[in-house]
This record gives C-alpha cells, sequence and structure tokens, in this order.
C-alpha cells in the first residue's frame, strides 16, 4: 500500500469517530486509509470452554465493524482508497505493528474493553508516544471547523518535532496556529524584597525563548498566521482551556519536566484525558 493512514475500528463511538477523522486527514494528506480491526484473544483459558461457532461470531464481529466504518469513510469522502484488515492478536501490538510504515496512527479515545466511564482507553495509553509516527488520538469528531491548531512547546526536542508537525497541519488546513509557551511562578522565601524583579526577570527569559524558538518555523511556513501565547501556569490545563477552540492540539511525547525518561510525560497524559478536541502526540526522532 503507498502512503496511508492507519485507524482502529471496533465498533464503538469513540473508535466511529476516529475513522470519520482518519478520512477527512488521509484526504488533506492525498493518502489512503487503512482500517484495522483487531480479534483479540479470551483471556486465560476461556477459548477451550466456549461454545461451538464462538470463533465465528467474534470474525463475523470484526468484519461487521469493519463494513461499519468503511461505509463511515466513504460518506466523509466518497473516493477516497480503502483498505480493511481483520487480524487476531493484541490490539496495541497489531496496530503498533501496522503504524510502522503509516503516515500517522489514528485511535478513539476509548474502545468497547474495559470501564466506559474512562475518559481514555489502555490501547490509546499505550500507543501514544509508544510508536515513532504520531498518534491522533480522537474523543469525539468536531461539530464544527475553528480553522485553529493549538500546539505545545517548551524548547526541548520534543516539542520541537510537535512545531513541526502542528506548523504543516496549520499550513495543510490553511488554519491559524496558536503556539502556546507557559512558565512557572520562582519559589522563594516568603516577603522575599527580591520576588518582583525575579518575577520580570524569568518573565522576559521565557519571552527570549519563545521568540527564538518559533521565528525559524514562522519563516519557514510563512503562511501560517501565528497566535504567540505566553502563560504563567501548567502547560496541561492551559492547552486544554485553548482546545476548546481548536480542531487539534499538539503535544511532543514528552518535554522538560522532571521525568525525562518517561515515554509519555505528565503533560501529554493531561491533555489526553482532557482535551475537549482531538489530540496528536508526536515523538522525537530516533527515540528509543
Amino acid at each position: 500500500m503507498t502512503a496511508h493512514i492507519v485507524v482502529g475500528a471496533d465498533g464503538s463511538s469513540p473508535a466511529d469517530s476516529a475513522v470519520e477523522w482518519a478520512a477527512d486527514d488521509a484526504v488533506r494528506r492525498g493518502c489512503a486509509l487503512k482500517i484495522v480491526h483487531v480479534c483479540e484473544p479470551w483471556p486465560g483459558d476461556i477459548p477451550l470452554q466456549t461454545p461451538p461457532g464462538f470463533r465465528d461470531s467474534v470474525t463475523e464481529y470484526g468484519q461487521e465493524a469493519l463494513e461499519r466504518a468503511t461505509a463511515l469513510a466513504r460518506e466523509r469522502a466518497p473516493h477516497l482508497e480503502v483498505e480493511t484488515v481483520l487480524e487476531a492478536g493484541r490490539v496495541s501490538e497489531v496496530l503498533r505493528r501496522e503504524a510502522e510504515d503509516a503516515e500517522q496512527l489514528v485511535l478513539g479515545s476509548r474502545g468497547l474493553g474495559g470501564f466506559t466511564g474512562l475518559l481514555l482507553g489502555s490501547v490509546s495509553l499505550a500507543l501514544a508516544g509508544h510508536v515513532a509516527t504520531p498518534v491522533v488520538v480522537v474523543r469525539d469528531t468536531p461539530k464544527r471547523a475553528h480553522d485553529r491548531i493549538v500546539v505545545g512547546f517548551d524548547g526541548s526536542d520534543h516539542s520541537a518535532v510537535a512545531l513541526e508537525y502542528a506548523f504543516e497541519e496549520a499550513a495543510r488546513r490553511g488554519a491559524r496556529l496558536q503556539a502556546v509557551h507557559t512558565w512557572q511562578m520562582p519559589v522563594v522565601g516568603p516577603g522575599a524584597l527580591i520576588y518582583t524583579p525575579l518575577v520580570e526577570d524569568v518573565l522576559a527569559a521565557e519571552r527570549q525563548v519563545c521568540a527564538g524558538t518559533l521565528t525559524p518555523w514562522r519563516e519557514k511556513y510563512p503562511r501560517v498566521e501565528v497566535e504567540q501565547t505566553l502563560v504563567c501556569g501548567h502547560p496541561a490545563g492551559v492547552l486544554c482551556e485553548a482546545s476548546a477552540a481548536a480542531d487539534l492540539v499538539v503535544v511532543g511525547s514528552r518535554g522538560l519536566g522532571r521525568f525525562g525518561s518517561a515515554v509519555l510525560g505528565s503533560v501529554g497524559h493531561g491533555v489526553l484525558h482532557h482535551a475537549r478536541c482531538p489530540v496528536a502526540v508526536v515523538r522525537a526522532r530516533g527515540e528509543a
């Protein structure tokens, strides 16, 4: 298959939204769409005790889920090239393998398994930031387009790839880009006289980081309208608030936080759980 996007489909409402989003994105990118349904093995020894025809019914459900997903994709893009894959195995393992040669992987925020009250499913968490290709997690298809992409950056290599993805996406859509950089108040002793000038120094330094980081991207993408946002606050909260008026939020797999070895940082976790629009998690090139 040529350049394509992979989307997971299991018949759930979030997966349907993911298929619709992936179909639209495949059209924007001029590539094909591969829809994957995974029949996951039954836990333990239960398969040995299942009645005759159980496996056939599981396969039949998978085929119906793929037919449903294909119909949804065709409704969004009648001329889109669509391929379907029905495979047995662990969902996260199969999707990880399918994503290896894909433009990106698109997932619903959660599927049919587990606790339906959770905001984010185990498969999304297992794959976001864990595969080389960007992973887009879709909770609901936005009711209307805002023509705005939001990206968080902190000066790390991980946020650099997030900026690259966000600028490309904004250029592809003809959308505005809101680039969000946050900073934290310095911690000093109570009543410290140096507090005000210290805050001013920190703010001035963060402004320099913000401007210096964005300048080369502005020059590379001169047609992208950029809104630079510098806020004192926690990045996850600021990005989630901005997501209410965005079509997509883009984050790096991890940033400059305390736990540098974590594959998906606290900001990524927070945004995936609470953003009000689809979220793209982009991993730095060469990251193990």
